[in-house]
């Protein structure tokens, strides 16, 4: 092709591609949804996944689709969040599944189980163990579809008034406590109450509740929680690494061109991992001004940690042996944890051990 040919050709492809893409841009449609979530605007870490997906998924569709973000309580309460999704009041929400373990303890795997996987070996279950899937299954009997939403890693064990030396003093402790945990609790004695993360502060000051846990020291020194409560207990057993999702009303997720199904999963896993990599970003320091102020650090002893595990498996035994359903998830998560820690042990317990006995030693 002689060049003058060749500039022409190019010159008129350039032409077409230019074109092109607005022709594009307006062939995506217009949809507006709005999303609820569980959390408070205060707490910008966990709030802020829902934030951080409608600004990705505006972005990537050129404000095409818009997702508009309400804190609990905005539209519905923070503990309804999934129910406005099931009955259409909103196309979203921002949540943790294990908040609903009244209607099925199925729903506690979506988040975080007494003993079960640390803050990777979710996603790596979610991902590519077939907990996504399974879980999926679960949630369209609620007209749910769900996507990654964030994870706080390991938790803290929570705040109490008095310290806690034995499982006796378990016995007749009023908590507040999410998820399948705390029918754990109920079976050492304890007595676990569902309240959402804007209300727990109240209930402790005023002695409604003896101990609440909440997250982490970044988002309970903001809840304040220390003001009430001077015994701050690690670890959270019942959150080993707990997950947050998005859950979408399925019948509008279905309804999506796959080019926004495929935005929407980009976003989630945006937001995803945005929330750990700012919980462990923001810990540290947290942590160190809690000390400072006063806050006394205690882990749980042994012979506490072994008496929960007991009964946690207690309670699968029982709830599975009730529960097809529950049976399924557990059965393959709980495989999928002894894999995990097969390998953990071998690499990264070992490097992470020795790196904190290194620190310590300065």
């Amino acid at each position: 092709m002689k060049r003058r040919q060749f500039l022409t050709a190019a010159g008129a492809g350039l032409g077409t591609a230019a074109i092109a893409a607005p022709a594009i841009a307006q062939s995506m449609p217009e949809v507006k949804w709005r999303l609820t979530s569980s959390f408070p605007k205060s707490l910008d870490t966990i709030y802020g996944a829902a934030d951080t997906f409608a600004k990705a998924v505006a972005e990537m569709t050129d404000n095409k689709f818009q997702i508009q973000a309400f804190a609990a309580g905005e539209i519905v309460p923070g503990l309804q969040a999934a129910d406005a999704v099931t009955n259409g009041t909103v196309e979203v929400c921002h949540t943790a599944s294990y908040y609903y373990v009244g209607k099925d303890p199925t729903f506690a795997f979506g988040t975080a189980v007494p003993f079960g996987l640390n803050a990777r070996q979710q996603d790596a279950w979610f991902m590519h163990g077939g907990g996504m899937a399974l879980m999926n299954e679960f949630y369209a009997g609620y007209q749910i579809h769900a996507l990654l939403g964030g994870n706080t890693g390991c938790q803290m064990g929570g705040w109490f008034r008095k310290e806690i030396k034995s499982v006796a003093d378990i016995n007749g402790l009023k908590m507040r406590i999410g998820g399948f945990a705390g029918r754990v609790l109920q079976k050492l004695g304890g007595v676990p109450q569902q309240i959402a993360g804007g209300d727990i502060y109240p209930s402790l000051e005023k002695g409604t509740i003896d101990a609440a846990e909440w997250v982490g020291p970044y988002d309970d020194q903001k809840l304040g929680f220390n003001k009430v409560a001077p015994f701050y207990h690690y670890p959270g057993w019942w959150e080993g690494g707990a997950a947050l999702h998005f859950f979408i009303n399925k019948a509008k997720w279905e309804a999506l061109p796959k080019s926004y199904k495929a935005v929407l999963e980009a976003a989630s896993h945006q937001a995803n991992t945005d929330m750990m990599a700012k919980y462990d970003a923001r810990n540290p320091a947290a942590l160190k001004a809690l000390v400072a102020a006063g806050t006394q650090l205690r882990p749980f002893s042994q012979d506490v940690l072994e008496a929960c595990y007991k009964a946690a498996n207690e309670l699968y035994a029982e709830t599975a042996a009730a529960n097809p359903k529950f049976k399924k998830v557990h059965d393959n998560m709980m495989a999928f944890r002894g894999d995990q820690y097969l390998w953990w042990q071998v690499a990264e317990y070992t490097f992470d051990n020795f790196m904190i006995r290194a620190r310590a030693r300065g």
